[in-house]
Protein backbone atom coordinates (compact mmCIF):
# COMPACT_ATOMS: atom_id res chain seq x y z
CA UNK A 1 0.00 0.00 0.00
CA UNK A 2 1.49 3.42 -0.96
CA UNK A 3 2.23 5.92 1.80
CA UNK A 4 -0.47 8.61 2.04
CA UNK A 5 1.52 11.76 2.73
CA UNK A 6 -1.64 13.90 2.89
CA UNK A 7 -3.10 12.03 5.85
CA UNK A 8 -4.15 14.20 8.78
CA UNK A 9 -1.95 12.02 10.98
CA UNK A 10 0.99 11.57 8.63
CA UNK A 11 3.83 14.00 8.05
CA UNK A 12 6.36 13.18 5.33
CA UNK A 13 8.78 16.14 5.23
CA UNK A 14 10.12 15.35 1.76
CA UNK A 15 6.61 15.36 0.30
CA UNK A 16 5.13 18.52 1.83
CA UNK A 17 3.78 20.74 -0.92
CA UNK A 18 4.36 24.53 -0.82
CA UNK A 19 0.64 25.17 -0.26
CA UNK A 20 0.35 22.68 2.64
CA UNK A 21 0.31 25.40 5.30
CA UNK A 22 -1.05 23.14 8.02
CA UNK A 23 1.49 20.42 7.28
CA UNK A 24 4.44 22.80 7.39
CA UNK A 25 3.28 24.44 10.61
CA UNK A 26 2.71 21.06 12.20
CA UNK A 27 6.11 19.79 11.09
CA UNK A 28 7.84 22.72 12.79
CA UNK A 29 6.01 21.91 16.02
CA UNK A 30 7.05 18.25 15.77
CA UNK A 31 10.66 19.16 15.13
CA UNK A 32 10.69 21.47 18.15
CA UNK A 33 9.34 18.62 20.30
CA UNK A 34 11.98 16.23 19.02
CA UNK A 35 14.75 18.77 19.69
CA UNK A 36 13.38 19.20 23.22
CA UNK A 37 13.51 15.41 23.65
CA UNK A 38 17.05 15.28 22.21
CA UNK A 39 18.25 17.77 24.82
CA UNK A 40 17.03 15.47 27.58
CA UNK A 41 18.09 12.13 26.09
CA UNK A 42 20.44 9.97 28.16
CA UNK A 43 23.37 7.91 26.99
CA UNK A 44 22.49 4.41 25.81
CA UNK A 45 19.44 2.99 24.03
CA UNK A 46 16.56 5.17 22.83
CA UNK A 47 13.03 4.18 21.80
CA UNK A 48 10.82 6.40 19.63
CA UNK A 49 7.40 4.76 19.88
CA UNK A 50 4.86 5.59 17.15
CA UNK A 51 7.68 7.12 15.13
CA UNK A 52 5.78 7.73 11.88
CA UNK A 53 8.11 7.92 8.88
CA UNK A 54 11.18 8.20 11.07
CA UNK A 55 12.50 11.74 10.64
CA UNK A 56 12.25 12.34 14.38
CA UNK A 57 14.04 9.13 15.27
CA UNK A 58 16.93 10.14 13.03
CA UNK A 59 16.95 13.64 14.54
CA UNK A 60 17.17 12.17 18.04
CA UNK A 61 20.19 10.10 17.05
CA UNK A 62 21.91 12.92 15.17
CA UNK A 63 21.39 15.57 17.85
CA UNK A 64 22.06 13.32 20.86
CA UNK A 65 25.56 12.00 20.33
CA UNK A 66 25.40 10.19 23.66
CA UNK A 67 22.62 7.96 22.31
CA UNK A 68 24.24 4.68 21.26
CA UNK A 69 21.27 3.36 19.30
CA UNK A 70 17.80 4.58 18.40
CA UNK A 71 14.86 2.31 17.65
CA UNK A 72 11.78 3.71 15.91
CA UNK A 73 8.59 1.65 16.16
CA UNK A 74 5.36 2.29 14.27
CA UNK A 75 2.17 0.36 13.58
CA UNK A 76 2.24 1.20 9.86
CA UNK A 77 4.32 -1.12 7.69
CA UNK A 78 4.37 1.56 4.98
CA UNK A 79 5.83 4.11 7.38
CA UNK A 80 8.47 1.70 8.62
CA UNK A 81 9.50 0.76 5.08
CA UNK A 82 9.85 4.45 4.18
CA UNK A 83 11.75 5.17 7.40
CA UNK A 84 14.25 2.38 6.75
CA UNK A 85 14.92 3.65 3.24
CA UNK A 86 15.04 7.37 4.01
CA UNK A 87 16.34 7.64 7.59
CA UNK A 88 17.99 4.34 8.43
CA UNK A 89 21.73 4.41 9.21
CA UNK A 90 24.24 2.95 11.65
CA UNK A 91 22.69 3.28 15.10
CA UNK A 92 19.14 3.86 13.79
CA UNK A 93 16.73 0.94 13.34
CA UNK A 94 13.03 0.79 12.51
CA UNK A 95 10.56 -1.92 13.39
CA UNK A 96 6.83 -2.52 12.91
CA UNK A 97 4.92 -2.78 16.18
CA UNK A 98 1.91 -1.68 18.23
CA UNK A 99 2.68 0.79 21.01
CA UNK A 100 0.13 -0.95 23.25
CA UNK A 101 1.81 -4.33 22.85
CA UNK A 102 5.48 -3.48 22.37
CA UNK A 103 7.98 -5.41 24.50
CA UNK A 104 11.75 -5.37 24.80
CA UNK A 105 13.72 -7.35 27.41
CA UNK A 106 16.71 -4.98 27.44
CA UNK A 107 14.86 -1.77 28.26
CA UNK A 108 15.75 1.77 27.23
CA UNK A 109 17.57 4.74 28.71
CA UNK A 110 15.32 7.20 26.85
CA UNK A 111 11.76 6.71 25.59
CA UNK A 112 10.04 9.26 23.37
CA UNK A 113 6.29 9.15 22.63
CA UNK A 114 5.10 12.28 20.84
CA UNK A 115 1.44 12.86 19.93
CA UNK A 116 0.62 9.23 20.65
CA UNK A 117 -1.31 9.11 23.92
CA UNK A 118 -4.42 10.79 22.52
CA UNK A 119 -4.76 7.96 19.97
CA UNK A 120 -4.85 4.94 22.27
CA UNK A 121 -7.92 3.56 24.06
CA UNK A 122 -6.12 3.11 27.39
CA UNK A 123 -3.62 5.93 27.99
CA UNK A 124 -2.81 4.87 31.56
CA UNK A 125 -1.87 1.39 30.38
CA UNK A 126 0.41 2.87 27.73
CA UNK A 127 2.26 4.82 30.42
CA UNK A 128 2.47 1.70 32.60
CA UNK A 129 4.05 -0.17 29.70
CA UNK A 130 6.48 2.62 28.82
CA UNK A 131 7.63 3.02 32.41
CA UNK A 132 8.20 -0.74 32.60
CA UNK A 133 10.55 -0.41 29.59
CA UNK A 134 12.47 2.47 31.16
CA UNK A 135 15.79 1.73 32.85
CA UNK A 136 16.59 3.29 36.27
CA UNK A 137 17.14 7.06 35.97
CA UNK A 138 15.94 6.87 32.37
CA UNK A 139 14.06 9.69 30.66
CA UNK A 140 10.50 9.52 29.30
CA UNK A 141 9.34 12.32 26.99
CA UNK A 142 5.71 12.48 25.88
CA UNK A 143 3.38 15.07 24.38
CA UNK A 144 -0.35 15.64 23.85
CA UNK A 145 -2.70 18.38 22.65
CA UNK A 146 -4.13 20.29 25.63
CA UNK A 147 -7.00 21.90 23.74
CA UNK A 148 -9.95 19.81 22.47
CA UNK A 149 -9.18 17.65 19.45
CA UNK A 150 -11.49 14.63 19.58
CA UNK A 151 -14.36 16.66 18.15
CA UNK A 152 -12.60 17.55 14.90
CA UNK A 153 -10.04 14.75 14.55
CA UNK A 154 -11.65 11.29 14.25
CA UNK A 155 -8.25 9.66 14.85
CA UNK A 156 -8.12 11.01 18.43
CA UNK A 157 -9.79 9.10 21.26
CA UNK A 158 -8.92 11.30 24.26
CA UNK A 159 -8.88 14.99 25.13
CA UNK A 160 -6.36 16.22 27.68
CA UNK A 161 -5.60 19.27 29.74
CA UNK A 162 -2.18 19.80 31.29
CA UNK A 163 -3.64 18.64 34.60
CA UNK A 164 -5.22 15.46 33.25
CA UNK A 165 -2.06 14.60 31.31
CA UNK A 166 0.09 14.88 34.41
CA UNK A 167 -2.47 12.82 36.30
CA UNK A 168 -1.63 9.85 34.04
CA UNK A 169 1.74 9.44 35.74
CA UNK A 170 0.41 9.77 39.29
CA UNK A 171 1.80 6.86 41.26
CA UNK A 172 4.54 6.19 38.73
CA UNK A 173 8.21 6.40 39.80
CA UNK A 174 8.66 9.51 37.64
CA UNK A 175 9.81 13.02 38.47
CA UNK A 176 9.08 15.87 36.07
CA UNK A 177 12.24 17.54 34.81
CA UNK A 178 11.07 19.99 32.16
CA UNK A 179 8.16 20.90 29.90
CA UNK A 180 7.61 22.58 26.55
CA UNK A 181 4.39 24.45 25.75
CA UNK A 182 3.40 25.22 22.17
CA UNK A 183 0.60 27.24 20.60
CA UNK A 184 -0.54 26.79 17.00
CA UNK A 185 -3.04 29.36 15.67
CA UNK A 186 -5.40 28.04 13.01
CA UNK A 187 -7.54 29.83 10.46
CA UNK A 188 -11.19 29.02 11.07
CA UNK A 189 -12.21 29.75 7.46
CA UNK A 190 -9.39 27.61 6.06
CA UNK A 191 -10.31 24.77 8.41
CA UNK A 192 -14.05 24.84 7.74
CA UNK A 193 -13.54 24.98 3.98
CA UNK A 194 -10.98 22.16 4.18
CA UNK A 195 -9.01 23.94 1.51
CA UNK A 196 -5.93 21.75 1.98
CA UNK A 197 -5.76 18.06 1.13
CA UNK A 198 -4.61 17.30 4.67
CA UNK A 199 -7.80 18.76 6.14
CA UNK A 200 -10.10 16.47 4.18
CA UNK A 201 -9.94 13.92 7.01
CA UNK A 202 -11.42 16.27 9.60
CA UNK A 203 -14.61 14.91 11.14
CA UNK A 204 -17.63 15.37 8.82
CA UNK A 205 -21.03 16.55 10.06
CA UNK A 206 -19.51 18.36 13.01
CA UNK A 207 -22.79 19.97 14.10
CA UNK A 208 -24.41 16.55 14.28
CA UNK A 209 -21.47 15.30 16.33
CA UNK A 210 -21.92 18.18 18.78
CA UNK A 211 -25.65 17.41 19.03
CA UNK A 212 -24.81 13.84 20.00
CA UNK A 213 -21.88 14.86 22.22
CA UNK A 214 -22.87 18.09 24.01
CA UNK A 215 -19.89 17.79 26.34
CA UNK A 216 -17.55 18.08 23.37
CA UNK A 217 -19.42 21.17 22.17
CA UNK A 218 -19.05 22.75 25.61
CA UNK A 219 -15.33 22.00 25.77
CA UNK A 220 -14.79 23.49 22.32
CA UNK A 221 -16.74 26.64 23.19
CA UNK A 222 -14.96 27.07 26.51
CA UNK A 223 -11.55 26.62 24.91
CA UNK A 224 -12.32 29.10 22.11
CA UNK A 225 -13.63 31.73 24.51
CA UNK A 226 -10.59 31.36 26.74
CA UNK A 227 -7.82 30.98 24.16
CA UNK A 228 -9.19 31.88 20.73
CA UNK A 229 -8.63 29.86 17.56
CA UNK A 230 -5.52 27.96 18.63
CA UNK A 231 -4.33 24.45 19.29
CA UNK A 232 -2.17 24.06 22.38
CA UNK A 233 0.29 21.27 23.18
CA UNK A 234 2.54 20.24 26.04
CA UNK A 235 5.63 18.05 25.99
CA UNK A 236 6.96 16.80 29.33
CA UNK A 237 10.26 15.14 30.21
CA UNK A 238 10.16 12.85 33.24
CA UNK A 239 13.01 10.95 34.88
CA UNK A 240 12.57 7.54 36.46
CA UNK A 241 13.39 7.72 40.15
CA UNK A 242 14.00 4.04 40.77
Amino acid sequence: MPLNSNSLERLVPDRLSPDDVTGRETLELHLERYRFAARHARAGRLLDIACGVGYGTRLLRDESQQVRSALGVDLSEECVAYARERYGCDGVEFRTGDAMEFEDPEGFDTIVSLETVEHVPHPAKLFDDLVSLLRPEGILVASVPTTPSVDVNPHHLNDFTEKSFRRLVAGQPLEERDCLRQVQPFGMTRTLRRGEARLAELRPNLLRYYALHPGAAFRRLASTVRLGFVNCYITIAWQRCS
